[in-house]
């Protein structure tokens, strides 16, 4: 059966905002991402990605970036999920985009 969904992605860079350099291998990021989507109660999948943002100044900054895929989770446990994340990997902003999507479950047996 097809089912109309919203796909929400939250983009989290490693660089600490303050040090502007990642603190910590992928595996503790990883860590941390997984016990925040347990404690929502929330599926979830994960990607790896590099990525870069302007500064203020013009500076084109680098850096690892953690892809966070959730499809059908209320706008405001996202809101938290990306409020928490942004705290946690000391952040100064997390981008979210939500997208219509097409879900379909296969399931199938010998």
């Amino acid at each position: 059966m097809n089912k109309e969904s919203i796909k929400t992605t939250i983009y989290i860079g490693l660089n600490d905002s303050e040090t502007m350099s990642q603190s910590f291998l992928l595996d503790k990021y990883v860590t941390i991402l997984k016990n925040v989507c347990k404690s929502y109660h929330v599926n979830f999948s994960y990607q790896f990605a590099r990525g870069g943002f302007f500064q203020d100044g013009g500076e084109l900054t680098e850096e690892n970036t953690l892809t966070l895929i959730l499809v059908d989770v209320s706008e405001e446990i996202i809101d938290e999920i990306a409020k928490d994340l942004c705290v946690f990997f000391d952040q100064e902003t997390v981008m979210i985009t939500r997208e219509p999507c097409s879900v379909v479950y296969v399931k199938e047996k010998l």
